[in-house]
């Protein structure tokens, strides 16, 4: 064999070693990097656990201390002395989260929503919200398209956590159905982030 083939040669073996080692390499770190990245379900029970907690904090700590010092929680907080709900806290924190252009957002709805607006956005958080209803224990997952962008959505059962929710929820004008009970499932959290971005 001529020395130039032997040169050629080598330099092909050393090629497609070369392009062998980088793939392969490149395929270990993916792998080593899935390993260690959190899965959308785990970020959404991060997100729920958070907003739970805020929830049952300001309901314990504020709603429950003011209500001893006479200043009652209730649905025109904006407009008249008192504070929100502890439903209309989450929705206004959500409100607020979703103005800072982040793609991510958490709201309440509810299939016998008191006002249209907190309903089901689509058909999978109709699905979604029966899921839940049926089996509260279960979140519910799945991924949707908006705008050309890839979203993760988690629907959690929000819960009658106290009797002042059964009652307004029971007694409003508007509900839709006035026969819920303590710990009764009476919507979803609906958490919503993009992924593979």
């Amino acid at each position: 064999m001529s020395r130039s083939l032997l040169v050629v040669l080598g330099a092909v073996v050393f090629a497609l070693m070369s392009v062998t080692f980088f793939w392969v390499f490149k395929l270990t770190m993916a792998n080593s990097m899935k390993t260690d990245m959190v899965s959308a379900e785990k970020v959404a029970a991060f997100i729920q656990a958070l907003l739970e907690a805020n929830r049952n904090n300001y309901t314990d700590n504020v709603v429950v201390k003011l209500q001893k010092e006479g200043i009652q929680a209730h649905e025109h907080w904006k407009d008249e002395r008192g504070v929100a709900l502890p439903a209309q806290y989450l929705m206004e924190s959500g409100r607020l989260v979703a103005m800072k252009d982040l793609k991510f957002s958490f709201r309440l709805a509810s299939l016998t929503p008191i006002y249209v607006w907190n309903g089901p956005n689509s058909d999978f958080e109709r699905l979604g919200l029966a899921a839940v209803d049926k089996d509260p224990d279960k979140p519910h997952y799945g991924y949707i398209t908006k705008g050309g962008t890839r979203y993760f959505q988690a629907i959690y059962a929000d819960r009658a956590g106290s009797q002042a929710c059964v009652d307004c929820h029971n007694q409003h004008s508007n509900s839709p159905r006035r026969d819920f009970k303590l710990n009764d499932v009476m919507g979803g959290i609906v958490i919503t982030f993009p992924v593979g971005e």
